[in-house]
């Protein structure tokens, strides 16, 4: 086989796999002991007497040390991937391994393993290297480039971990491909023009639900839902808890003291799961440690009646994306099942009643191996990145933008529109609107970087919108769109929607850094980070006050100032001159003291304003035409949602 060859690998929580094109046909390299499957485990082997570093093993020879030392193995890391101390600590209770004692808030959370130490991305490393030896010794030549997908769900911290994770593997991550997406490349469904995709992953420990939107080969991911800690592994607990029951309740023997026997148990429980999945009855029979033998025939209409409530729990989430979509069941167009669990016929069953399949003459896709179909869509995607073969020569070159896309609002904070490692083609709409009365032009600076400051960031264009009509702060509506297209040109629209007023700029290809400058823009980030976010806090803090101060000062030429009692305004005037004095000092929470005072003591004010605005509003209308009045009066944006024009 040729060097450089470009993999497609599923780094996924129970499991994990590396695949190829061959031809045009995606394929996975099996391992050495000729399963396509490697666990996501990753072991430590005992101290060696003379000091020496312990081997780690991963896979299924880590698993079985599951038996033996429980201490010294890890798995389903991929859940503590990117998170913080206080995230960790939570999934932890879920797992038997434990932190190191010495991990401090804003650290890299640290797994102790034996003797060492490791943080997630290390144990994923692991993982990683095994599927790199794998396809290296299938092709018998280096593999140094590859594919790796995500759920989609993971946020920027967490892909970056799966990144940092390559690279200590010895990976050059091409591309970090979303899960659904993958699973929708290996069906085939990007040679579609356009549709709407359904993806129903029911893993070993997660579940996930994920909406595509399909136009002109580019996939965007409408909505995602699902349950970090729902999956295979909660019918084998089932079926494992019945047996245990049963034989100490049967045998007298508890095996929850004898490790070794409830992992045999487990296996045959698992066992049993599969063997459901095909067939209308599966045995138990296992001898017991104290010679006995314990069997037990399972038909499936127990099975089903038994894991119904953990299979319900799926249809939630479905229901959710689908909301959060803005789709009905009837506009999916395809459903596409991901992880061995959805080979149960009950799941398949859930599935076509939750997307109302076969009432539209529908059936989901599983064709594929729902266990290799994510790390089969991944070689796909990097058969299109490498551009080697004619089947996909045709296809979209999607890339991701480096660096993170805003714009500088008032303050000279970055409000962000595209975040770093969206992938392009991409676009992305915000509102805002203005801070000055009367004001009839702005000026709008887009900007690249991380930073929580304009200053701190790459400049990249400025632009003005010009002829707003004049209007009073925070009635303007004005839209601000990124786009960016293949070839990495962005363009940024700005339109006055109650005007209609607009102007846009081009700016050439988003990628002009290297990738040091990327790199030394990431790392001053994460370096100031702190400093940063507490600088962002006290300006957004100061235009919040400012907007209240001008709104109390417009109050007080209101007629329900008159209505106050005396106290109420001397209230006031005493509040917004506390706010003043605080607000020419640093102290935030002082600030924000002030800010919460001035409100409380203007409440009865707004009020009397709100009543004589309704008053206004429906004297001499219909109801219908005062609601419409009220309605597009309280629908306004607020000056600081997100955030005010400089």
């Amino acid at each position: 086989m040729a060097e450089g060859r470009v993999v497609g690998i599923d780094l996924g929580t129970t499991n994990s796999l590396v695949a190829f094109m061959q031809g045009e046909t995606p394929v996975v390299i099996p391992g050495v002991d000729g399963s396509n499957l490697v666990p996501s485990v990753v072991a430590l082997d005992p101290m060696p007497a003379d000091g020496s570093r312990p081997t780690v093993t991963v896979g299924n020879s880590a698993r079985r040390a599951l038996i033996e030392t429980p201490e010294r193995v890890v798995y389903s890391v991929k859940r503590l991937m990117g998170r913080g101390l206080g995230e960790v600590q939570r999934e932890l209770k879920f797992f038997p391994f434990r932190l190191a004692g010495d991990v401090q808030e804003g650290e890299v959370p640290r797994i102790q393993l034996g003797e060492l130490q490791f943080t997630p991305p290390e144990i994923s490393a692991y993982v990683l290297r095994q599927l790199k030896r794998n396809a290296e010794r299938y092709f018998g030549a280096p593999v140094t480039q590859a594919v790796i997908t995500v759920p989609a769900y993971f946020n920027d911290a967490q892909r970056q971990a799966t990144k940092d994770a390559g690279r200590m593997a010895g990976l050059q991550v091409l591309r970090l491909v979303n899960e659904p997406t993958a699973a929708a490349l290996a069906y085939g469904l990007d040679r579609a023009k356009e549709g709407t995709i359904a993806v129903y992953d029911l893993g070993g420990g997660t579940f996930d639900v994920s909406i595509l939107k399909l136009r002109d080969g580019i996939f965007e991911v409408q909505s995602t839902n699902g349950d970090t800690h729902l999956g295979g592994d909660d019918i084998d607990n089932l079926l494992l808890t019945i047996a245990l029951d049963e034989i100490h309740a049967e045998h007298g023997v508890d095996l929850r003291q004898h490790p070794g026997a409830v992992q045999g148990l487990r296996k045959a429980a698992i066992d049993a799961k599969i063997r459901l999945s095909a067939e209308q009855s599966a045995q138990f029979d296992i001898e017991l440690p104290n010679g006995d033998r314990y069997q037990r025939e399972i038909p499936r209409g127990v099975f089903e009646q038994l894991i119904e409530p953990v299979l319900e729990r799926t249809a939630a989430p479905c229901k959710q994306a689908m909301t959060d979509a803005g789709i009905t069941p009837e506009q999916i167009d395809e459903v596409v099942l991901v992880g061995g669990s959805t080979r149960i016929p009950a799941v398949r069953q859930l599935v076509d009643e939750l997307f109302h399949l076969a009432a539209r003459g529908k059936k989901p896709h599983t064709d594929l191996n729902p266990d290799e179909v994510v790390a089969l869509g991944a070689a796909v995607q990097a058969e299109i990145l490498a551009g080697t073969a004619k089947n996909t020569e045709d296809l979209l070159l999607l890339d991701v933008t480096p660096l993170s896309l805003g714009i500088e609002a008032l303050g000279g904070v970055v409000a962000r529109i595209i975040p770093r490692n969206s992938t392009i083609p991409a676009s992305a709409t915000e509102h805002f609107t203005t801070g000055v009365d009367g004001q009839t032009n702005v000026a709008i600076h887009v900007v690249q970087g991380e930073r929580e400051l304009a200053a701190d960031c790459r400049s990249l264009a400025r632009f003005d919108l010009k002829g707003i009509p004049p209007m009073t702060a925070g009635l303007p509506r004005i839209e601000v769109k990124f786009l960016i297209d293949a070839d990495g040109i962005l363009q940024v629209s700005a339109r006055e929607q109650r005007s209609g007023k607009q102007a846009q700029i081009e700016v050439k290809p988003t990628y002009g850094l290297t990738d040091e400058q990327v790199e030394s823009m990431i790392l001053e980030s994460f370096d100031n980070a702190e400093a940063d976010f507490a600088a962002r806090l006290l300006i957004e803090a100061r235009n919040e006050a400012e907007s209240i101060q001008s709104k109390v000062e417009l109050a007080r030429q209101h007629p329900a100032w008159a209505l106050l009692t005396s106290d109420e305004q001397k209230m006031v005037d005493a509040a917004e001159r506390h706010l003043a004095k605080v607000k020419a000092g640093s102290d935030l929470n002082a600030l924000r003291q002030g800010i919460m005072v001035l409100d409380q003591a203007t409440r009865r004010l707004a009020e009397l304003m709100m009543d004589a605005a309704v008053t206004e509003a429906i004297r001499g209308k219909t109801m219908q035409a005062a609601g419409e009045d009220l309605d597009e009066e309280l629908t306004a944006p607020h000056p600081m949602a997100p955030a005010e024009f400089k």
